[in-house]
């Protein structure tokens, strides 16, 4: 039921925006999705990053005919992570395309139908997303040999110049991309700039700097070292998971309070997954 509500708020809502020259972010409202490759270039190939929801296909195929030309196809689609508003169009796309689907090692049980993520906490939090959130779907897919583990040395096939960053907490598996010529990191989850819990929120997407979305975080000492970790690599732009791009000044400091004031901004008080 949750799920549904938010797949019909997301069609509404749905748009694209240029951050750079060659990254198209799609934003379904709660989530976004990335196309990585420059399309004056297409012939250097491209990556689309995760997949937005189940409903999500139609319009990431729209984007890529309008961006590289119809019946274009990405060297690879990358995973953040396997929760289901990151992958809800990965079995479809990834069937059309014939194209390999890589995900950090510690992430791949999710996507080949071997393990279930922990049923989301409503207690976490009083916004209605939160409280909808057991309803969203947690249960395994299973996409099969197209699942395939990131290279141990870092590098992002299909997407030259960066490099994935183990950033668990949100999940165990979960990653983030950085290219460092130009400093722009694509956060996943791992940091959002909405207050992902509530729907008011997720509806103006007002912006704000925040932790991972805490219903379906399972570890919060890791989502606290994760956080520090992409603030040291002090990057010039950042492409949240759930939310608007922030760039420049704005988020150098607004990424520095999250890091010395994680525990106030971020982590719940309550919840199966808080210490006490």
């Amino acid at each position: 039921m949750g799920s549904k509500i938010l797949e019909g708020f997301s069609t509404i809502t749905r748009s694209s925006q240029e951050v750079t020259s060659d990254i198209l972010v799609m934003n379904f409202t709660i989530v976004t999705a990335c196309l990585v490759g420059g399309p004056n270039n297409r012939t250097a190939g491209w990556a689309l990053v995760d997949t937005g929801l189940e409903n999500s296909a139609d319009f990431i195929l729209e984007a890529v005919e309008e961006r590289f030309g119809k019946s274009s196809r990405p060297q690879a689609i990358i995973l953040t992570h396997g929760h289901f508003d990151h992958i809800g169009s990965v079995l479809e796309l990834s069937k059309l395309w014939n194209v390999p689907v890589y995900a950090h090692r510690l992430e791949l049980p999710y996507i080949t139908g071997k393990k279930d993520y922990p049923v989301p906490d409503p207690t976490v939090d009083k916004g209605l997303v939160a409280k909808m959130s057991p309803a969203f779907p947690h249960k395994r897919i299973d996409i099969g040999s197209r699942a395939v583990a990131l290279p141990d040395d870092g590098s992002v096939p299909g997407m030259p110049g960066w490099r994935w960053i183990h950033t668990p907490g949100h999940t165990e598996g979960h990653i983030s991309l950085f290219r460092e010529k130009d400093r722009v990191l694509i956060a996943g989850d791992a940091l959002s700039t909405v207050e992902q819990e509530s729907l008011v929120s997720v509806a103006t997407q007002k912006e704000r700097i925040r932790g991972p979305p805490k219903y379906f975080t399972i570890d919060w000492n890791a989502a606290k070292s994760s956080v520090k970790q992409l603030r040291d690599l002090r990057p010039l732009l950042l492409i949240p998971g759930h939310g608007q791009s922030v760039r420049g000044e704005e988020l150098t400091e607004n990424l520095e309070k999250l890091v010395n004031y994680f525990n106030q901004i971020a982590k719940p008080d309550q919840g199966r997954f808080v210490e006490k």
